[in-house]
C-alpha cells in the first residue's frame, strides 16, 4: 500500500503530461463547435470511452508482445524515451495544428485516438507499468481520463479564462515536461542495460 501511495503521484503527473489536455482542448472545440449540446455530449462519451479501452487493452497486451518479440524492458525504455522526445520536440516547435474534418466517428478518431491516447500515452503506460506496477499505473490513467472528461466538458469556459494564447503556452510547457520525462526514460533504460539487470 505504501508503494502504491508513493508511486501514484508519479503516474498521475506522467499521464497528465503525456495526454496534454491543453493541446487536445482546442482541437476538440474546433471539431464540435457546430454540434448541438446532445451531439457534443455524445462525442465526449465516445472519446473518453475509446481512450479508456485502447489504453487498457494496450497495457494488457503490450507486455505479452514484448515477450514474444524478445524485447527487454530496458530496450523499451530507451526506444520509448526516444519516441517521446521526438513527439515533445515536434509539439514544442509546431506553430499550429491542422484543422481536422468532422465525421460520425469524431469521438473515436481523432479525439479518442490519437489525441487523448496517442503514442506518447501508450509508451508512457508501458514504461510506468514496468517501473511502478499495474495498480498505480491504471489508477493514474483512469484519474487522468476523468480530468480529460471535465476539461473537455467545460472546455469553452477554460479557454475563456486562460485565453487561446494561454492554452497554447500551457501546451508548450507540457511538451517541455514530456521531453524531460523522455530523457529520464532513456537514462533509466541505459543504466539498466549497462548494469545488465
Amino acid at each position: 500500500m505504501e508503494r502504491f501511495i508513493s508511486a501514484l503521484p508519479n503516474t498521475l503527473i506522467s499521464f497528465f503530461v503525456a495526454i496534454d489536455i491543453f493541446a487536445v482542448l482546442p482541437v476538440y472545440l474546433s471539431l464540435t463547435e457546430d454540434m448541438s449540446s446532445s451531439e457534443r455530449s455524445s462525442v465526449l462519451r465516445q472519446s473518453v470511452l475509446t481512450a479508456f479501452l485502447v489504453g487498457i487493452v494496450f497495457m494488457v497486451v503490450g507486455e505479452f508482445i514484448f515477450r514474444v518479440l524478445g524485447i527487454t524492458k530496458d530496450d523499451f525504455k530507451v526506444a520509448g524515451g526516444l519516441v517521446l522526445l521526438v513527439f515533445a520536440v515536434l509539439d514544442i516547435t509546431r506553430q499550429e495544428r491542422r484543422h481536422l474534418p468532422q465525421s460520425d466517428t469524431t469521438g473515436v478518431v481523432p479525439i479518442g485516438v490519437p489525441l487523448i491516447v496517442g503514442p506518447a500515452v501508450l509508451t508512457t503506460s508501458l514504461v510506468l507499468l514496468d517501473h511502478y506496477g499495474s495498480a498505480p499505473t491504471v489508477v493514474g490513467f483512469l484519474v487522468n481520463l476523468i480530468i480529460v472528461w471535465f476539461a473537455l466538458k467545460w472546455g469553452e469556459r477554460i479557454v475563456l479564462v486562460l485565453g487561446k494564447k494561454g492554452v497554447i503556452a500551457l501546451s508548450k510547457v507540457m511538451a517541455l515536461l514530456l521531453a524531460s520525462i523522455a530523457v529520464m526514460m532513456i537514462r533509466l533504460g541505459l543504466e539498466g542495460i549497462i548494469k545488465g539487470d
